[in-house]
Parts: C-alpha cells; structure tokens; sequence
C-alpha cells in the first residue's frame, strides 16, 4: 500500500474532562454527540425546541441532570457561546449550522457541524469502547458507513479482554509508580521498559486475571531484582471459563494485528504518564 502525505487528519484523544460542551439540536444525532460527550466527563449543555427531542435524547437529559443542562428553546445566538469549550450542532437547517459554526470559529472554539464536513474542525468516527480502550475508525468525512463497516470487522477480530487486561496493567503500573516515584529520567526509563518487557512476556488473557496478591509478587520478584517472572510463577492459573472467546481462522492476521497495537497502546500510555 502506497504511503499517502496529505489529506488527512490528526487522530487524537481530546480530554474534554470538566469542560463545558454546547449541542444545538436534539434529534438522533444529538442523541449519538450525547452519548460520545458523556464518557469524557464533560459537562452538557443541549439547546433545542423540546418537540425536538428524539426519544434517546430525552433519555439521556432525564437520566443524567447532574450532566446536562437543558434549554428547551431554539438556538439564541452568540451569547450561547459563552465559556463553552466545544459547539457541536445537529441540525436538519445547513445555513444555521454553518453559522453557529463561523460564530465558533471566530470565538475560536473548536466546532463540529453534522453532515457538513466542509464546517468542521474535527469529525467523529466509529468507536469501539471497552472500558478504558477506545479504539476511532475515521474516514474523514467521506464515508461514515464504510467507517462502520470496518468498526464490525474490528470487533470481530477482538477477543474481549483487552479493556479489561487495560484496566489490570494500568493498575500494575500506578503499583510499580508508588514504589519507584518520580517523572522522567532513568528510573521512568527502567520502569517503561520493565512494563514493556511484562506485556510482551504475559499472553493478554494473562494479564487480564492480575489480582493484588499476583500484582505484589510480581513486583516483588520482578520489578525488584529485574526480571519478568512467567504467570504461573506468581500464582496464575489459566481459567478458560474466565473469558468467552471465539477463535476465527479468518480472521487470524487481523487479531495480530490488533493484539500487536494494543501492546504499543499500552507502550505509548506508558510513555505520555
């Protein structure tokens, strides 16, 4: 596959946390900006008329009040704006998409108008979610259904443990900070390299069965005299029935490949803390 520079977009993981985020309109894709903006722990603001409301939409406003603040009336103008962090609009009328949009822009908050690419400052791909893996497929705007398709063959692929094996090596690695503090230099160096060096000895099933007990002998036998000890020398036991796993030959190169991005997600999360 040839290698393309240009025309693409930058794939990041925004922290939206504490952050205010301004949603015009309260339709079905509203209701999907809601549902993506809530697992960030941002706080809501919904504006639109409330017999536009789609049934998700007022779902999400009843259930989550501590969340999201709503206003049932039509789009006010720039004083809406006002210490937002983030506009998204889901509206059927283009021309006031795109004005709310100029609005943002000009207040330089960052804005995403639905189905107007052309207007956007970011788009919203598919997402797979487990627990704290989230894994985006965009298309840029060009196909948000050929996005969708890939999403299916991707979780086909997936075994489903890798949000909780995340979970695990996560608390493997705030274990190992409190006994070796401190940010940067040799010391974060060698605990890098030591936790890269477990998620590449431990098979992802493994990691995903870490209790206290086995996360302390780890560290005890391990991260204290340099070395990866094998799971069953810190008291693992393979337990079959733990996960529900179905193998497909199929799809046999795509599970290496994403069990081989997972381990450099857990490199590179290793990295940024």
């Amino acid at each position: 596959m040839a290698h393309t520079v240009g025309g693409g977009s930058l794939l990041i993981a925004w922290q939206l946390k504490d952050k205010r985020v301004l949603i015009v309109g309260g339709g079905e894709v509203a209701s999907q900006r809601i549902d993506s903006i809530l697992t960030t722990d941002a706080h809501i603001t919904v504006v639109s008329p409330h017999d536009g409301l789609n049934p998700r939409t007022r779902r999400f406003i009843n259930e989550h009040t501590h969340r999201i603040a709503y206003h049932d009336r039509p789009f006010a103008g720039l004083e809406e704006l006002q210490g937002m962090d983030m506009v998204l609009t889901a509206l059927d009328d283009v021309e006031l998409s795109r004005s709310i949009c100029n609005m943002s822009r000009n207040a330089r908050i960052p804005v995403n108008a639905a189905d107007i690419p052309d207007s956007c400052d970011f788009y919203f791909g598919s997402q797979i979610r487990d627990g704290p893996l989230q894994i985006m497929i965009s298309t840029n705007g060009n196909g948000p259904r050929m996005a969708n398709l890939v999403k299916k063959k991707l979780q086909n692929a997936l075994s489903g443990v890798e949000g909780q094996t995340i979970t695990k090596v996560g608390e493997l690695r705030a274990q190992l900070k409190i006994r070796a503090p401190g940010v940067g230099g040799e010391l974060g160096k060698k605990r890098m390299k030591w936790m890269t060096s477990v998620c590449n000895a431990w098979e992802m099933e493994e990691l995903a069965l870490l209790d206290d007990m086995m996360m302390h002998k780890l560290l005890d036998d391990g991260w204290e005299n340099d070395r990866v000890p094998t799971f069953a020398e810190v008291g693992g036991k393979a337990n079959p029935r733990s996960f529900n796993i179905t193998w497909f030959p199929a799809v046999g190169p795509t599970i290496g490949f994403v069990a081989g991005a997972l381990c450099t997600l857990l490199v590179v999360a290793a990295r940024r803390r």
